[in-house]
C-alpha cells in the first residue's frame, strides 16, 4: 500500500513573493507622498510672502506727464517711466494677437501657467545645454512686473507661477492682456505699447499697422537686442518670426504677413533741432507745476499740461536772437575778441497775457538760467515810460516844456555832487515832454521825477506789475533798479490796451490722469492807468520808432510803439515794443556785467532783433489800430510854434 501526501487544506495560501516591481511601486509611492508633502510645505512657505493680487484692481502705474503747445501739439514728456495707459478697447484688435503669437500662443486656454510650454522649454534647454528658452506666459510676466522683484531665483519662479494661477482666476483674459500691454518694457525708455508706438513710430497706438505691431511684439523678449534703432537686421528677423507665428496661429493670412514684411517702416521723427528753443519755456512750466503739485505728481501722475506756447513764434524768436548775436559779432569781432553775449526774448498777447514765446538764453545746454524771467537787470531808458505815465497822471501833458540843461544834485556821498548827463553828452534846452521821451533825454526825465516824486513813480510801477525792488531815489529816472524782462514787457501791455495791465501766464489748463481738471487759467487784467494816459504814452512811443532812438524797429505793416534802453557803459541793451495785439521784450548783455561794446545800444542791438521777430508773428500783424479812448484825439509831433508858446509860460520854469 502506497502512502500519499494529503493535499493541503482548502484555505491554505501560498506565501507572498516580494518582487522588484513591487519595490519600485513602493519607492515611487513614497517619493510621491514626499513630493506632495514637501510641495505642500513649500507652497505654504511661499504663500506666506506672496503679494496680494487684489492690488491689481487698483492698477495705477507711473504715467508720463505731457506738455502741449497752443495747438495741442506735444512739446515735452516728463516721467520716471515713459508710459501712457491706454484701454485695450482703444487698441487695434490685431495687436494683442501679435503679442500672443510672439510670447504666449496658448494664452487664451491655459490657466496662467502653461505646462506644455514648460515641458517644451525644458526639453529644448536640455538638448541645447543652456537656458536660452523660457516658458513664462503673459500672465506670469504680469505677475513678475507688477508684484515681484526682478531677481532670478527658483523661489521667485514658484511665486510667479502661483501668482499667475491666481491672477488667471481673478481677472479676465482681456484684463490681463490690458495690464500686460500697458506695463511691459519695450526699450528706449518706453513702458507700455502706447509709449512704444510714440517712441518708435511717432504715432498713437490706435493707428499702428501690422508691420509696426510685429516690430513692437518682438521687443519684450530682448528690447536692447531687437531695437530697430540699434540693431535693425535683428529687429527685422524678429519681425519676420512674429509674422510667421501669427500665420501659424491663424491670426493673419500668409499674404498679409508677406506684405507687412516688405513694408518700408517710417520711424518716429528724431528730435527737431529747433525744439531746443522750447526748453526755457518747458523748464519754466515744469518748475511751476512741480512747485504747486509736487515732484511725484509731475513725474508719475500723468498730467496733461496745456500751455500758451506758439512753436512757430518760439522758433522765430530763437532765430532772431541768434541772428542778433551774429550781427553783434560782425560789429565787434575786429575790436573785441571774446565770447558772444547772452540774450532773452519774451512775447505776450496784449489783451490776454498769454506768453507765446520765451527764450531765456542763447544755449540751454550750457546754461539753464532763464534771463527772461529770473534775471534782474537795469532797464535803462526802457523804464522811462513808467515815469512819463506818472507825470501825465500828475497833470503834465505831452506838450509840457522842460529845460534840458546841465544840473548838479546832491550825491550819495557828502561833498560829491551828482552831475548826470544825457547819453550823447549834449543838451537841447527847451524840450517838450513828448520829445524828451522820443529822444530819451536823461536830464528832462530826472527833472520830471524830481517834480512828481519818486514815491508816486514807484506806486505807478507797482500798478503796472513791477514787483522787483526799486531804489527810491532820482537814479530811478535812469533805470538803475533791476527788473525782469517779463515784468517790464507785461507793464507795456497796459499802454497798448487802454490802460489794462495783462498778467503774463504760461499755462491754460492742467488735467490729471483721469481727465479731471486741476486748474484752468483765464486772462487776469486790471486797470493800471487811465485809458487816456495809456493812449498818450503809446503815441509818444510810436514817435520813438518813427523818429527817435528806436528807428531800427521800423518796418511793420501795423502801428507799433516801443522804447529802447541802454545802461551805463553799454552793459545792457533793451527794446520793449508792441503792436495793438502783441508786446515783445528783447534784452542783450553778459551774465557778468561788462560792456557789449561801443555803440551797442538798445536801438542798435535789441531793436533790430525785435523787428526780425515781430515780422514773423503773422497772427498778430493784422490791420489793427491802437484804440483811441473817447474824447481823445491823436496829437502830432511838436511844432516850433507849440514849443515857443509853451516855453513862454512861466509856470514851467519850475523845471529849471
Amino acid at each position: 500500500m502506497q502512502n500519499k501526501t494529503p493535499p493541503p487544506p482548502h484555505n491554505h495560501r501560498a506565501p507572498w513573493i516580494w518582487t522588484h516591481t513591487h519595490f519600485n511601486i513602493f519607492v515611487l509611492s513614497i517619493a510621491l507622498l514626499l513630493t506632495l508633502f514637501i510641495g505642500s510645505i513649500l507652497y505654504i512657505f511661499v504663500t506666506l510672502d506672496i503679494p496680494d493680487i487684489r492690488t491689481l484692481s487698483g492698477y495705477k502705474p507711473p504715467v508720463t506727464s505731457i506738455i502741449y503747445d497752443d495747438r495741442e501739439t506735444v512739446i515735452a514728456r516728463i516721467f520716471l517711466e515713459n508710459r501712457l495707459v491706454v484701454p485695450l478697447a482703444e487698441m487695434p484688435p490685431t495687436l494683442p494677437k501679435a503679442f500672443m503669437a510672439a510670447e504666449d500662443s496658448r494664452f487664451l486656454v491655459h490657466q496662467g501657467v502653461d505646462a506644455w510650454s514648460i515641458l517644451r522649454a525644458f526639453l529644448h534647454n536640455v538638448m541645447a545645454g543652456d537656458r536660452s528658452q523660457g516658458a513664462s506666459t503673459i500672465t506670469q510676466q504680469v505677475a513678475r512686473s507688477l508684484l515681484l522683484s526682478p531677481e532670478k531665483t527658483y523661489v521667485r519662479k514658484v511665486k510667479e507661477a502661483i501668482l499667475a494661477y491666481r491672477i488667471d482666476k481673478a481677472l479676465s483674459k482681456n484684463e490681463i492682456m490690458e495690464l500686460y500691454l500697458n506695463e511691459i518694457y519695450f526699450g528706449e525708455g518706453a513702458y507700455g505699447v502706447a509709449a512704444a508706438a510714440q517712441t518708435y513710430f511717432g504715432k498713437s497706438v490706435s493707428t499702428l499697422d501690422l508691420a509696426e505691431m510685429a516690430i513692437l511684439a518682438g521687443l519684450p523678449q530682448a528690447p536692447s537686442r531687437y531695437s530697430p534703432f540699434k540693431h535693425f537686421a535683428q529687429a527685422k528677423r524678429r519681425q519676420t518670426y512674429v509674422l510667421t507665428r501669427m500665420v501659424e496661429e491663424g491670426f493673419i493670412t500668409a499674404a498679409a504677413a508677406e506684405k507687412a514684411a516688405k513694408q518700408v517702416l517710417l520711424w518716429g521723427a528724431t528730435a527737431d533741432p529747433t525744439a531746443r528753443s522750447n526748453k526755457y519755456f518747458i523748464e519754466q512750466v515744469r518748475s511751476y507745476v512741480e512747485s504747486k503739485y509736487g515732484r511725484e505728481t509731475l513725474m508719475t501722475g500723468g498730467l496733461s499740461i496745456h500751455t500758451s506756447l506758439n512753436q512757430k513764434m518760439q522758433k522765430a524768436a530763437d532765430q532772431a536772437l541768434k541772428k542778433g548775436v551774429e550781427e553783434w559779432q560782425e560789429r565787434q569781432e575786429a575790436k573785441l575778441n571774446r565770447e558772444p553775449p547772452q540774450a532773452a526774448l519774451l512775447a505776450m498777447e496784449v489783451k490776454t497775457g498769454w506768453i507765446k514765446a520765451m527764450i531765456g538764453g542763447t544755449n540751454f545746454g550750457n546754461s539753464q538760467f532763464n534771463r527772461a524771467v529770473q534775471a534782474r537787470r537795469q532797464p535803462g531808458s526802457a523804464f522811462k515810460p513808467i515815469i512819463y505815465a506818472t507825470a501825465l497822471a500828475r497833470g503834465l501833458t505831452p506838450s509840457t516844456v522842460i529845460i534840458d540843461e546841465p544840473i548838479r544834485l546832491p550825491g550819495p556821498e557828502p561833498g560829491k555832487p551828482w552831475e548826470p548827463q544825457n547819453y550823447d553828452n549834449t543838451f537841447t534846452g527847451a524840450t517838450t515832454l513828448r520829445n524828451a521821451l522820443v529822444h530819451s533825454r536823461n536830464i528832462v526825465t530826472i527833472k520830471i521825477l524830481q517834480q512828481i516824486g519818486v514815491d508816486e513813480t514807484v506806486k505807478m510801477a507797482r500798478q503796472l506789475g513791477i514787483a522787483s525792488p526799486l531804489d527810491a531815489n532820482l537814479s530811478l529816472a535812469l533805470g538803475t533798479s533791476g527788473v525782469s524782462l517779463k515784468e517790464l514787457t507785461a507793464a507795456y501791455t497796459a499802454f497798448a490796451n487802454n490802460g489794462m495791465h495783462s498778467s503774463p501766464m504760461l499755462i491754460r489748463k492742467i488735467f490729471d490722469r483721469n481727465g479731471k481738471i486741476l486748474e484752468e487759467n483765464r486772462p487776469v487784467l486790471h486797470q493800471a492807468v487811465d485809458p487816456g494816459i495809456a493812449f498818450q504814452i503809446t503815441q509818444m512811443l510810436e514817435g520813438v520808432i518813427q523818429e527817435g532812438t528806436g528807428k531800427k524797429a521800423q518796418g511793420l505793416p501795423v502801428p507799433s510803439a516801443g522804447k529802447t534802453g541802454t545802461t551805463d557803459k553799454n552793459t545792457d541793451a533793451w527794446f520793449i515794443g508792441y503792436t495793438p495785439l502783441l508786446a515783445t521784450g528783447v534784452w542783450y548783455g553778459f551774465d557778468q556785467a561788462k560792456t557789449l561794446g561801443k555803440s551797442e545800444t538798445g536801438g542798435t542791438t535789441a531793436a533790430p532783433v525785435w523787428l526780425e521777430f515781430m515780422r514773423n508773428a503773422n497772427d498778430y500783424l493784422k490791420a489793427a489800430q491802437f484804440a483811441i479812448p473817447a474824447g481823445m484825439t491823436p496829437f502830432k509831433a511838436d511844432s516850433a510854434e507849440t514849443l515857443k508858446g509853451e516855453k513862454e509860460k512861466s509856470f514851467w520854469e519850475i523845471f529849471r
